[in-house]
């Protein structure tokens, strides 16, 4: 799917070298997303709202790491071969993220028990990668994470696309300036939704959903983060002086995305603003675009510090993604009838279990044979 759905090793595209610290930021990404997603969506302990209200953010986070490893892949092999292998980039994408995605889509169509919510999309939105468009959370809330995968699948049906075209025309290069295009486009875009959608039901009670529906899931929306990788690349790949500029700033970095996080925060406390709504989304991307660049430099913190088990939770983030809504829900109604609360400590602790042991065994049955199989072929 993204990265996520990367596999187990995290590696830079020059030097066949474990990245620790982007395992740490993967790790990070997922936690933020699954407390964000028990703080919103189920009964939770109070201090666990604090940190769900920024988690959504795990998600660009996500985007950014995806933006620039497949992109630096893709420029890695028109470097290489000076032309792009659609067939070995499709095929890696397809055997990586769709059957343990297909897996998590038959459980909720079959097994309507296992829902956390009422009220799935249709199914050809979720076989084509469309959910996201038009998502309305109050009569289609069920799986409703799945929008960023659909994101992702977008991205990397058009990424290749577009650089095959920048090469025929030998303007790869000046990538930077379609990004940055790009980058302007989603202001203006996100700007006029905001007037056009959004504004005009600011005194509903459900104005929220417009603004998710709008501002929030379309694809058009939410580039930002994944420009943002990609723009990371593009340096990496293109301007080697400015690279190894960078890389001498890895715990700066790191502290600068702190800072603009921080910023953003603040700005989201009210995310229905326009403020938040047009430059909040470039400042979460600018944030965590830092924090990337920081934990490639060898002289960050992050860099040379080896966990097993972020690098554990990394390597099954894309599994914990899918499948942790399900997971807490059953977890949540199980436990409830053997008397624990649902909004305990407790409750909290022996979801995390679950849903650690609930993604280590979709890792083990379906991920990693498909990544054998893929392997072969």
């Amino acid at each position: 799917m993204n990265l996520m759905a990367q596999s187990k090793g995290i590696y830079n595209v020059q030097v066949v070298k474990r990245l620790f610290g982007l395992d740490h930021l993967r790790a990070l990404a997922i936690i933020l997303v699954f407390v964000f997603h028990y703080g919103r969506l189920f009964q939770h302990p109070d201090w666990t709202y604090t940190i769900s209200q920024f988690g959504w953010t795990g998600v660009d986070l996500f985007f950014v790491l995806s933006g620039y490893l497949i992109s630096s892949q893709l420029f890695s092999s028109i470097a290489e071969q000076q032309a792009i292998s659609f067939r070995s980039f499709f095929i890696k994408r397809i055997f990586r993220i769709i059957p343990a995605y297909l897996f998590v889509v038959a459980i909720y169509f079959l097994f309507p028990f296992c829902r956390e919510r009422e009220g799935l999309a249709p199914l050809w939105k979720y076989l084509t990668f469309t959910q996201n468009l038009g998502l309305n959370l109050h009569t289609h809330g069920t799986f409703s994470h799945a929008w960023s995968i659909c994101i992702e699948e977008q991205f990397y049906l058009f990424l290749p696309i577009i650089l095959a075209t920048l090469v025929y025309f030998k303007v790869l290069k000046k990538s930077n300036i379609l990004i940055v295009l790009l980058f302007g486009m989603g202001l203006l875009i996100r700007a006029y939704l905001w007037h056009k959608a959004v504004l005009p039901f600011k005194e509903q009670n459900d104005s929220w959903t417009y603004w998710y529906q709008w501002i929030y899931y379309p694809t058009f929306c939410r580039l930002d983060s994944l420009l943002s990788g990609v723009l990371i690349a593009v340096i990496f790949q293109f301007y080697p002086t400015h690279k190894m500029k960078l890389l001498e700033y890895g715990n700066p970095l790191l502290l600068l995305g702190i800072v603009v996080l921080t910023a953003a925060y603040f700005i989201f406390i009210d995310q229905e603003t326009i403020l938040a709504s047009v430059v909040g989304f470039p400042m979460v991307s600018l944030g965590y675009g830092l924090m990337v660049l920081g934990a490639m430099c060898s002289t960050s913190i992050l860099y040379t510090f080896n966990s097993r088990i972020t690098a554990t939770i990394a390597s099954l983030s894309y599994s914990i993604y899918l499948i942790h809504k399900i997971t807490i829900h059953l977890t949540q109604e199980y436990f409830t009838s053997l008397s624990i609360e649902k909004d305990s400590n407790m409750m909290f602790l022996i979801c995390i279990i679950t849903t650690l042991i609930s993604a280590f065994i979709m890792n083990k049955i379906i991920e990693k044979p498909f990544l054998l199989l893929r392997d072969r072929i």
